[in-house]
C-alpha cells in the first residue's frame, strides 16, 4: 500500500475537533455520578471517575482499520524508548478562600508516580515547565467545553511535542479527562490531560488522590480504552492480556470475575476504575499499542 495514502487516511481521521468538545456547553456534567471521594473539607461528595468521551463503534472500527494499514507497512515499533516533556498548568482561585493552589511538591510527587506507572513500558515523563493562573471562573467552569477551549487556547504549550496537564475543579466531580490520540491532529490545542486538583499525590479526594487519575487519562492520550470497553463482547479494549470485564471495577474487589472468558477482571489495571492504591500495572499488549499509537499519531513527542 502506498505510505502517503495511509497518513492521508489518518489526516482525514484527525481533522476535526473532538466530537465532545465542538459544543460550547457542558458536554461531561451530565454523565451519571458512579464514585465517592472526599472533598476538601472531609466531606464525602459524589462524583465520575473518568470522563474521556466513550468511542463510537465507527470510530474504533475506523482506528482498527488505520493500525492494521500500518502495522502492515511499517512493521511493529519495537524497543522504543520516549521521554515526553510535561507542561503542568495549574488553574487556581482566592476570591473566598484560596483553592486549588497545588505546590510543586505535588507536582513533581505526580511525575514521579506517572514514571513509576510507566516503568517498563519505554515512556517516561519530565517536568519542563508549570504555569498558574488564578481564574474563578476558569478554576470552577474547566468542565464546560467552551471555558475548555478557552483555557487550552490560552495556555497550551506546543501539545505535539508536549503532554499539558490542566488541573483545576471540574463541576460534578469529574476526576478528570483526556482525548484519544487519533481525536485532532497532533499539534491541536484539545490535546492533553484534565483533572481534579485535589487528585494529584497528597490531595484530599481519598481515595483517589494518589496521582492516578492522571495516569489513567495518560492511558487515554496514548490510545488505551478501559478495560471494560465493549463489556464482554469482542473485540473489548483490543488488547489480548487484559481479560474481559462487563463493567468497571469499584474498591479493589480481589477475584472479581464479570465474564465467561478465561481470567479475573483486570482491577490491578491503570485502566479500570478502582481505587487509587489498587491500580499499579499496564499490560505488555497495552504497552505494545501505546507504542504504536505513539508512533502513528503522536510522531512529534
Amino acid at each position: 500500500m502506498n505510505r502517503s495514502l495511509t497518513i492521508a487516511a489518518l489526516c482525514l481521521l484527525a481533522t476535526a475537533v473532538p466530537a465532545a468538545a465542538a459544543a460550547d456547553g457542558d458536554s461531561r456534567t451530565d454523565t451519571p455520578a458512579d464514585i465517592h471521594f472526599l472533598s476538601p473539607e472531609g466531606k464525602i461528595q459524589r462524583g465520575v471517575r473518568c470522563a474521556t468521551p466513550v468511542p463510537t463503534p465507527h470510530e474504533q472500527e475506523l482506528v482498527r482499520g488505520q493500525v492494521e494499514r500500518w502495522l502492515a507497512e511499517r512493521g511493529a515499533v519495537a524497543g522504543l524508548a520516549t521521554s515526553i516533556p510535561v507542561q503542568f498548568h495549574v488553574i487556581y482561585k482566592t476570591q473566598g478562600g484560596t483553592a486549588g493552589l497545588v505546590s510543586q511538591q505535588q507536582i513533581d510527587d505526580q511525575i514521579d508516580v506517572l514514571n513509576d506507572a510507566f516503568a517498563g513500558t519505554g515512556l517516561s515523563f519530565f517536568l519542563a515547565g508549570v504555569d498558574f493562573t488564578n481564574n474563578r471562573k476558569w478554576f470552577n467552569g474547566c468542565a464546560s467545553s467552551g471555558t475548555e477551549r478557552k483555557i487550552k487556547q490560552d495556555l497550551t504549550v506546543d501539545p505535539a511535542h508536549n503532554l499539558n496537564i490542566y488541573t483545576c475543579n471540574p463541576s460534578g466531580g469529574l476526576l478528570g479527562w483526556a482525548y484519544f490520540p487519533w481525536s485532532a491532529p497532533e499539534n491541536s490545542y484539545w490535546h492533553g490531560v484534565v483533572a481534579l486538583y485535589s487528585s494529584l499525590p497528597g490531595g484530599s479526594a481519598a481515595p483517589y488522590n494518589l496521582g492516578d487519575t492522571v495516569t489513567h487519562e495518560v492511558g487515554h492520550y496514548l490510545g488505551l480504552y478501559h478495560t471494560f470497553q465493549d463489556g464482554c463482547s469482542s473485540p473489548g479494549d483490543e488488547i489480548d492480556d487484559t481479560p474481559s470485564e462487563s463493567t468497571p471495577a469499584f474498591g479493589c474487589p480481589v477475584g472479581r470475575n464479570t465474564c465467561p472468558q478465561t481470567g479475573n477482571d483486570p482491577i490491578f489495571n491503570f485502566m479500570d476504575y478502582t481505587d487509587d492504591a489498587c491500580m499499579d500495572e499496564f499490560t505488555t499488549d497495552q504497552t505494545d499499542r501505546m507504542t504504536t499509537m505513539t508512533g502513528i499519531y503522536r510522531p512529534s513527542l
